[in-house]
């Protein structure tokens, strides 16, 4: 689920009406539509498990390199793990409590604190560790020698991995409100591209300038939980074009060569997207799965079968799209009609990152009780 981040005399205010919210009560949840009968069409098989932490844990991307992905937990435990074996290669205890999951390049791992402090870790051994100006929610990401972080500020800072020393910081205004939710930083060619409130932006990665600004969605509406519009993790990057959701309003694509607005339409979506070269597959709040045509937006289908069920961003593969649920059940989709092809319940209490893909095809997912899975879709 979605948190928020106030600033200033804003987040007393809000508070006050969260708790008067919270006091008159809410409307009961819907209770998730019926899966009913179906036939299986398509395998997912348990790979291998690895249990992390028993800790709650952070809402993340997973970070796959080569054959090692990356892991991070709320009480500081960070890991590296070999996605062939499922076994681990190495993990550190930082010892403060972390916000952030882990960026890595396959030797650097890269964590923000609850003390806005950026640790950076090689082979389960601190480098350095920096302060930053503000919290931070997203990822770092650890590429081309450098450390870049998106911070709740509405800005980016870069740093030398090896040694910490600050390169340069870039920021955008923005709303007062913030998501506290991963956002959108990857790296495209010579460019950093980054969602600073409702807007894609490419920067430089040497000096932090500016090199487009596309708009994906605009703030609208009478008070600033109505005009929260930040972009969300997951992104979808096919060749040139870049795909991402604006909370609660837009999904959209990008040529991030021309850094021209390629399509956008209106989407009542909390989580990200993702895609292949012809769709891109996103969920709704009431859990219906959509998709779109990559090229253009238009309509491909929706399914109903997961409706009010709390789903993670999608991951679209050659068999399937594979979302997961806050009761722990995975499912697969037919990518090309939405049809159900097999669904298989985990030991879990939902999922703490989307699934992941691997480069055998595969996918892992991080459970919210520290237990990362692997799957096959053979």
């Amino acid at each position: 689920m979605s948190m928020l981040r106030f600033t200033g005399l804003r987040y007393a205010i809000w508070a006050l009406a969260l708790v008067f919210l919270a006091a008159c009560g809410s409307p009961p949840r819907p209770t998730p539509v019926a899966i009913g009968d179906f036939k299986v069409q398509q395998a997912m098989t348990a790979a291998w498990s690895f249990k992390f932490s028993s800790a709650n844990q952070l809402n993340q991307s997973l970070l796959v390199v080569n054959d090692k992905v990356a892991i991070a937990a709320a009480d500081g435990a960070v890991a590296v793990v070999n996605t062939d074996s499922g076994k681990l290669v190495w993990k550190h205890d930082i010892k403060s409590k972390l916000l952030s999951g882990a960026g890595f390049n396959g030797e650097q791992l890269a964590v923000v604190t609850v003390s806005n402090e950026l640790v950076v870790l090689s082979e389960g051994k601190v480098l350095w560790r920096k302060r930053l100006k503000a919290q931070s929610y997203t990822n770092p990401l650890v590429a081309g020698g450098r450390v870049f972080v998106l911070l709740a500020d509405r800005s980016v800072a870069a740093f030398d991995a090896l040694n910490g020393q600050f390169l340069w910081t870039q920021q955008r205004p923005g709303e007062p409100l913030v998501l506290k939710q991963n956002g959108v930083l990857l790296p495209y060619q010579n460019a950093l591209i980054a969602g600073l409130g409702g807007r894609l932006v490419a920067l430089n990665p040497d000096n932090g300038q500016i090199i487009w600004d596309v708009a994906m969605a605009n703030p609208r509406g009478v008070n600033d939980l109505e005009r929260l519009v930040d972009l969300v993790a997951t992104a979808s990057r096919v060749n040139d074009s870049v795909c991402v959701r604006a909370f609660q309003s837009q999904v959209g694509c990008v040529n991030v060569t021309r850094g021209a607005l390629l399509w956008n339409r209106a989407s009542v979506g909390v989580q990200g997207v993702d895609g292949d070269a012809k769709l891109l597959v996103g969920a709704e709040s009431n859990g219906v799965v959509r998709a779109w045509t990559r090229a253009g937006g238009e309509r491909a289908w929706d399914t109903d079968r997961l409706k009010y069920r709390e789903l993670t961003s999608p991951l679209v593969t050659p068999k399937g799209v594979v979302l997961g649920d806050e009761g722990g059940w995975l499912y697969l989709l037919s990518a090309t009609d939405g049809a159900l092809l097999n669904r298989v319940q985990t030991a879990s209490a939902g999922f703490a990152s989307a699934p992941t893909p691997l480069a055998n095809g595969g996918f892992v997912i991080l459970t919210r009780n520290g237990q990362l899975l692997a799957y096959q879709l053979p």
